[in-house]
């Protein structure tokens, strides 16, 4: 995989998805910055994977729904690399239950952290790397972005909006040499879903045409494809990492 710039930020890289993009990155030469809001003892295990198979990685510790310390980081990397070439807008949280039932601040608590967090990345990310016209973004959806799911309103809604957020950046962003794109991952097999009774993982699995759930590397390969030269022309588009489970 080739790649122009020299480093990226993951957000919420200490663990799942996150940290299978972080190892991924690092693998094909970047140097890979590691964000954790609170797991510091996970977000240090993976840099140290990561540097013991030869790659280079750092971990910076701040809550990306601080609009300060997300801009902060930004210039730390800056000051450290001299430059800042990729974004994968990562981190977020779940806190399901059904819409009746869903106060307010609950609604509101996983737009901040999904969303809003998501676009204070790809505004401060927009602002640097027009400076030397090259950049790209990439920001993890779901697939229930696309399709909805029951006690999952206000996850939808954050997957949604960044889907279509990402696509607005990708169109201001065009003619500065940045790209923007959105991955919509199905169900991945990662230590929250290793909790899910095998009842329940089986009536997953039947849903997907393919079979079986994802591995996060298959998601961490698409990320880096989507970063890459190899992608080059590609901007505002949804990658959906699902099983053919929703084609639409």
């Amino acid at each position: 995989m080739k790649f122009s710039g020299k480093n990226v930020l993951i957000t919420g890289s200490s663990r799942g998805i996150g940290a299978e993009i972080a190892k991924v990155l690092a693998s094909y030469g970047l140097k890979v910055w590691i964000n954790y809001r609170s797991g510091a003892k996970a977000a240090d295990a993976v840099k140290s994977e990561i540097e013991a198979a030869g790659g280079r990685a750092a971990v910076i510790g701040f809550d990306v729904s601080d609009e300060k310390a997300f801009t902060d980081a930004i210039k730390t990397i800056i000051d450290s690399d001299g430059e800042f070439s990729y974004l994968v807008n990562n981190a977020g949280i779940t806190k399901d239950k059904l819409a009746m039932r869903m106060k307010t601040d609950e609604f509101m608590s996983v737009i901040e952290a999904n969303l809003k967090s998501a676009f204070i990345g790809c505004r401060e990310s927009m602002k640097v790397m027009r400076k030397k016209k090259f950049g790209s973004v990439v920001n993890i959806a779901s697939i229930v972005g696309e399709t909805g799911n029951a006690g999952q309103t206000n996850y939808a809604a954050s997957k949604g909006g960044l889907i279509a957020m990402s696509k607005s950046f990708a169109i201001e962003a065009a003619t500065s040499g940045i790209r923007y794109n959105t991955i919509t991952p199905g169900f991945i097999a990662t230590d929250m879903t290793d909790e899910l009774s095998d009842e329940i993982k089986t009536s997953f699995t039947q849903k997907i045409p393919m079979g079986r759930f994802g591995d996060a590397k298959e998601v961490a390969e698409a990320t880096a494809f989507l970063l890459s030269d190899h992608s080059s022309y590609i901007t505002g588009e949804t990658l959906k990492v699902n099983g053919g489970m929703n084609m639409a």
